[in-house]
């Protein structure tokens, strides 16, 4: 571990008796405190309540939490090799980080490595080391809830609370035939991590208590193949706190194009002005009412990313109309000619796009290809998760062809899978093995699955195509106002679990009864029998809760129990 001058004797941390219900409480607290103060304009409060949550032990607790046990890439040592996987090295980071003191301290550089992009180049990430990354957690606290107050409501990439569907969702209101912006700047930031300039981005940051450390992050550098590289622009694509950043850099896009937002009874109602734009990150799209005004709103923009360090990429940004169509976020948006269904002659579909359609092949090609030779039950565990996010993802969209055609192209995959393990058999004879109507609820005998196991391999179809809800305007979960309106969300959420989840997730209204924090939380799910089936337990929804795995791992060693919303234990003695 990165060694840093520190004194962790006075205070050992018991992982594994953490209470996660007052750790994510008091964050939470905090983080709403944060942005009601910002939305008073009081930054004096702000600056106060910043250092409070920069101090908090419990802060220091979530955010090593989610460095190492949450987020993707906890298995992804920084340049000193060093990841943190046991309670007990979680406990001494905790420990380690109590006692930190920044000023004293340099950042260790990034590790440099290169992950495939979809057109065949290779994308730069930048990994810190893990302490650096939990630092980068308890600073993201702090700053984040600042500028959810602030940030614009068309902005929907790296965003608690918003997503891809969300920037989908808009689009489609902007992009319907009867609209006036017809013309579309599918605009693309040339590197726009690399690149995003230091001096503007300091600024922008002003007198946020730990700038200094941010400052340190983003000199301190890489290292590739052995050999260090300072860094004078960009923000390592990797770090925890990165995508914030990125965000902070490009605020204010709307205002710069002259997008007006008016209020009615307070509350924003509707975006006024020639132009309008959607914004995932790096990647956004500008509509426009005519050819001219998108090619004056590409010298705008050209000009206001100067001021970032930042040029449009010349071989993605094109002008289009929407007749032509174009590719956002794995769907492609497009007006088709309908002269008989529609007074504008024109209706909207938002498919799957082709580059997608193939993705999600090749991703199950090579799954497929791994798989060879193991049982159909392992075919199953593997595939099933794969299919569930795909179709998850895609239902949004117009996909009920695209999903019917993926499932007969598995189906000749089921097949061929068949004839591999048993080539002496003959085709009658394998079909009768691994088909059948397997699941009970569908008049569907063609089902692959381990009939022994009652295992069976889902379909895309049976995904109904169901209309992603669009996030009310400028709303943040860290809005305390709004607890009622983001519980309902998490309730729409679950609706992407198994239905076995599904019905135990709504009951929990998305919540692990242990942490309090959400299901959905990018955590893996486990189910937690009340009464031990050890001790006569049955497997039945009043028998069982869903906890996070990590949760359940806490249950497990004895010295934590979870309980319920009115401190009522679950755990049956």
């Amino acid at each position: 571990m990165q060694v840093y001058p520190v004194n962790v004797t006075e205070r050992q941390t018991d992982w594994s008796t953490v209470n996660w219900r007052v750790a994510n409480q008091i964050v939470s607290n905090l983080r709403q405190r944060i942005f009601r103060a910002s939305q008073a304009g009081d930054l004096k409060k702000v600056r106060s309540l910043q250092k409070l949550m920069l101090r908090s032990r419990s802060n220091t607790l979530v955010s090593v939490r989610r460095v190492t046990q949450i987020n993707q890439g906890k298995n992804t040592p920084g340049v000193d090799k060093v990841v943190v996987k046991t309670p007990t090295a979680r406990g001494k980071l905790v420990d380690v980080l109590s006692t930190y003191q920044p000023w004293k301290v340099k950042p260790a550089p990034a590790r440099r490595v290169y992950i495939p992009k979809a057109n065949g180049k290779r994308r730069p990430l930048g990994i810190p080391t893990v302490i650096d990354r939990a630092m980068q957690a308890r600073v993201k606290n702090a700053l984040e809830p600042y500028w959810e107050a602030r940030f614009e409501g068309t902005s929907y990439g790296f965003r608690p609370g918003r997503g891809c569907h969300d920037a989908i969702s808009k689009i489609y209101l902007l992009a319907r035939p009867n609209k006036s912006k017809q013309w579309v700047v599918d605009a693309d930031i040339k590197g726009a991590f690399d690149n995003i300039s230091h001096e503007h981005l300091l600024k922008v940051i002003g007198g946020f208590p730990a700038r200094e450390l941010i400052k340190q992050w983003l000199k301190a550098g890489y290292v590739e193949d052995g050999a260090f590289y300072d860094t004078d622009a960009g923000t390592p694509q990797g770090g925890v706190i990165s995508p914030l950043l990125a965000n902070i850099a490009l605020h204010g896009m709307e205002e710069a194009l002259g997008v007006t937002r008016v209020k009615r009874k307070g509350v924003v109602a509707e975006i006024r002005g020639p132009r309008a734009v959607v914004r995932y990150a790096d990647d956004f799209v500008v509509f426009c009412e005519s050819k001219e005004d998108a090619e004056t709103t590409v010298q705008i923009l050209t000009e206001w990313l100067a001021k970032r360090g930042l040029t449009l990429s010349e071989e993605k940004t094109r002008i289009v109309h929407l007749t032509e169509g174009f590719d956002f976020l794995g769907f492609n948006i497009r007006h088709y000619e309908a002269p008989l269904t529609s007074q504008s002659g024109y209706k909207l579909l938002i498919k799957p796009s082709k580059k997608s359609v193939q993705k999600i092949r090749d991703d199950l090609r090579e799954h497929w290809a791994l798989l060879k030779g193991h049982s159909a039950r392992e075919v199953i565990r593997k595939l099933n998760p794969v299919i569930r996010g795909k179709a998850n993802y895609y239902r949004i969209g117009v996909a009920s062809k695209i999903f019917l055609d993926t499932d007969h192209w598995m189906l000749i995959k089921e097949r061929r899978y068949a004839k591999r393990m048993h080539p002496r058999k003959s085709q009658q004879w394998r079909d009768a093995r691994y088909f059948g109507r397997l699941n009970k609820g569908r008049e569907d005998h063609w089902v692959f699955g381990d009939k022994q196991a009652g295992a069976y391999l889902l379909k895309f179809a049976w995904f109904p195509i169901e209309r992603h809800t669009l996030v009310k305007g400028t709303a943040s979960p860290d809005d305390p106002t709004l607890r009622e309106y983001w519980t309902n969300r998490t309730l729409n959420k679950n609706k992407e679990l198994k239905s076995k989840h599904r019905l135990l997730a709504d009951k929990q209204k998305g919540v692990c009864p242990l942490c309090t924090d959400s299901l959905h939380n990018g955590e893996e799910i486990q189910e937690h029998h009340v009464l031990p089936r050890s001790r006569g337990g049955k497997d039945c929804k009043s028998n069982v809760i869903l906890v996070h795995l990590f949760c359940q791992q806490q249950i497990h060693s004895g010295k934590i129990v979870p309980r319920d919303a009115t401190g009522k234990p679950l755990l049956l003695q």
